[in-house]
């Protein structure tokens, strides 16, 4: 695989992730204590690729602050900002030039997988595809576009999201590309490879094949999938080499304080500096740094900003409480209600229940 190149795109605003995305671009927040993008490459150092180019545009700065040069990671990373957004396919088409191998991996930045990288590139080679994408299969495919392929593994249609799918194979988010058809993507515009690349090489002939297995795979996309992948890493059931401590019910980081009569599990992860009360109990969910949970708190399925509060006895279920905000005692969110960075609720605040 030292042949092959990788391209990841991290372009986007992450919109569906607000207000956690207003600090951080998505791939950079904090999944199980390091940002989301570094268990990608630790996943692609491991199949032995050794050059990634990131297509950015968001916040591009915060790449290159954090991961540098790669060489820490063992990498050789290379950083392409967009102007302006250019959708999958112009932004695969932007970092062309930056590109000199023959086969170049193609990976969307918010995707959390567990395929082998090397069976993908081998059903690549073994096809002679012009491209292969990683189809994985799920239970329920309606939500998704799918991705029928022939008994030859050979890509029939693609397929917008339908009550009634004929298959179970959906778009993994993982490609391998031929450099010279990368070349023959429009420039200098937006292109959707799944609207318009992809289907426009069924239409001219082109080789296009699936890999089709049965992996771990999710997409970060909302809260309670970035809360849930993160679970998955800390707790082992999603692979990575970047995880920053053992695997289990709790992931403590340096300068963590939990108090002897507090519940941390789920694959709950506790941020530096994080500081968890008598009688709290937490449950998968994702504690940024500084942040607080007092005395009998509880916080389930949930993310915590950096340094924010749930005070004594507040109940948070299914929520993102933005940086820095503060949940006052005896309040109660839940289904998916969002609190935006430094908003002060007051005890007994806001609450779902008649329960004082």
């Amino acid at each position: 695989m030292d042949d092959v190149e990788a391209v990841v795109l991290v372009g986007g605003k992450g919109t569906r992730l607000r207000p956690l995305t207003l600090s951080a671009p998505k791939p950079m927040l904090p999944t199980a204590g390091v940002p989301f993008l570094a268990h990608l490459l630790s996943r692609i150092r491991a199949a032995g690729v050794r050059r990634v180019v990131l297509g950015t545009s968001y916040l591009a700065e915060t790449f290159s602050e954090y991961f540098g040069d790669g060489k820490p990671l063992d990498l050789e990373l290379e950083y392409v900002v967009e102007d302006e957004p250019l959708g999958t396919g112009g932004g695969i088409r932007n970092v062309y030039k930056y590109l000199s191998a023959r086969d170049i991996l193609v990976f969307n930045g918010d995707v959390l997988c567990g395929t082998d990288l090397t069976a993908v590139v081998d059903t690549h080679r073994r096809t002679e595809a012009d491209v292969t994408l990683h189809l994985v299969r799920v239970q329920d495919p309606r939500a998704f576009g799918c991705v029928p392929t022939d008994e030859d593994g050979r890509v029939t249609a693609f397929l917008e999201k339908t009550e009634d799918p004929p298959t179970d194979q959906i778009n993994a988010g993982c490609y391998v590309f031929r450099r010279e058809v990368i070349e023959q993507i429009p420039e200098g515009r937006p292109v959707s490879v799944e609207r318009e690349t992809f289907p426009g090489l069924l239409e001219s002939g082109a080789r296009v094949s699936g890999h089709v297995d049965s992996a771990y795979w999710r997409d970060l996309g909302t809260p309670l999938d970035l809360v849930k992948g993160s679970a998955d890493l800390v707790r082992g059931v999603a692979p990575s080499a970047a995880l920053p401590g053992p695997t289990g019910e709790q992931l403590l980081l340096e300068g963590a304080e939990v108090d002897s009569t507090a519940r941390v599990f789920g694959g709950t992860v506790v941020g530096r500096g994080v500081k968890i009360g008598k009688g709290a109990r937490v449950d998968g969910s994702m504690l940024f740094d500084g942040a607080v949970v007092a005395d009998n708190a509880r916080v389930v399925n949930s993310v915590v900003g950096n340094g924010a509060r749930i005070e004594e006895s507040a109940a948070v279920y299914d929520a993102v409480i933005g940086d820095r905000a503060v949940v006052g005692a005896h309040c109660e969110l839940r289904h998916g209600m969002r609190i935006w960075p430094d908003v002060v609720l007051p005890p007994h605040g806001l609450r779902f229940s008649p329960d004082v």
